[in-house]
């Protein structure tokens, strides 16, 4: 085994100090160390209150099983964490949910502070998009005090909270069928004194989502969340329209014998550019509103702006459009 140096902790990155203690660890405990067991030290991880949630890969070789329960509490220790738990694959079920392991302490339940905002959630059945902070900042800008806004795919908050408290918004209607979700949603906005400002709809929100309220409607669902973009127009009031704010996971790969013609009215993930998915949107709500509303009322649908909030892979990209609605006088 290699002689472990000395090195003042304080000048060590995060990972080469959790990496020198477990090292440590196995020295004391005369365990074999070698070069192929530290690839699975983890290089990354997240901090959730005081939860240090490992991926998948962490800590799996055969030689950790003889420091363990002590491991975890050096991963503690590295962190100032008083529990540990390791992340797999998301379930295949409808909810999308996480599947994860407590190592140390008895409860998955976290309080996250993240932009001012305390997310209050079971890591073992919600999950928690770290990735999705520029679009929480970008709906954080807005002044929404004298707006209504329906959230179609609420969760535990993702986009409700920052609306709530950063957008000030007068009142928001959070949809959401997972009741994992629900649960936390009610303990976060409780935890952030909103909870008077939010009225939550559990079930699908084709059903159960109100109609004829809205000034703005958030479908912050991915891959897609076109199956509720006509629940999403009938939330917008019929005076005057208002705005949906449209998510969706785009391939931005050239496709060969295709065109824009071919694509509209039909679904599809690849595009040729982000334009290309945005007039897709744009020319599908307009649909929409003829259907919901007969040729006797116009709307005008523009497209104001499209961004994008974080990668998913070579040429796919996680987008939202901001697409404003009006009735025609």
């Amino acid at each position: 085994m290699d002689r472990i140096r000395m090195v003042d902790p304080r000048r060590l990155s995060p990972r080469e100090r959790l990496k020198t203690a477990v090292e440590s660890l196995l020295l004391s405990r005369a365990v074999h160390f070698d070069a192929a067991q530290g690839l699975d030290i983890p290089r990354s991880w997240e901090i959730r209150g005081d939860l240090i949630l490992l991926p998948d890969e962490a800590f799996r070789c055969r030689h950790w099983e003889a420091v363990i329960p002590e491991l975890w509490d050096t991963v503690c220790s590295c962190f100032g964490a008083s529990r540990v738990a390791r992340q797999t694959t998301v379930k295949s079920d409808k909810f999308r949910s996480p599947q994860v392991e407590i190592l140390k302490g008895d409860s998955g339940w976290v309080q996250h502070k993240e932009h001012g905002i305390m997310y209050c959630y079971d890591v073992t059945k919600c999950m928690f998009s770290s990735g999705n902070i520029s679009e929480k900042l970008w709906i954080g800008s807005l002044d929404c005090q004298d707006e209504v806004v329906v959230d179609l795919f609420a969760g535990i908050g993702y986009f409700t909270l920052p609306y709530l408290i950063h957008a000030k918004a007068r009142h928001v209607h959070a949809c959401e069928w997972n009741p994992d979700a629900v649960t936390a949603l009610k303990l976060s906005l409780a935890a952030n004194h909103v909870s008077s400002r939010c009225t939550i709809y559990q079930g699908d929100n084709k059903e159960v989502a109100p109609e004829h309220i809205a000034d703005r409607v958030n479908l912050g669902l991915i891959p897609s969340s076109e199956d509720s973009w006509n629940a999403a127009c009938r939330c917008l009031k019929t005076d005057r329209g208002g705005w949906l704010h449209v998510h969706g996971n785009i391939n931005l790969h050239s496709r060969s014998n295709s065109s824009l013609i071919e694509c509209l009215g039909q679904r599809d993930t690849h595009w040729s550019s982000k334009e290309e998915w945005t007039m897709y949107v744009v020319d599908s709500v307009n649909r929409i509103f003829h259907d919901l509303y007969g040729s006797g009322s116009s709307w005008t649908v523009i497209a104001r702006g499209t961004r994008k909030v974080k990668s998913y892979g070579p040429h796919i990209w996680h987008m939202v459009t901001d697409i404003e609605c009006h009735p025609v006088p």
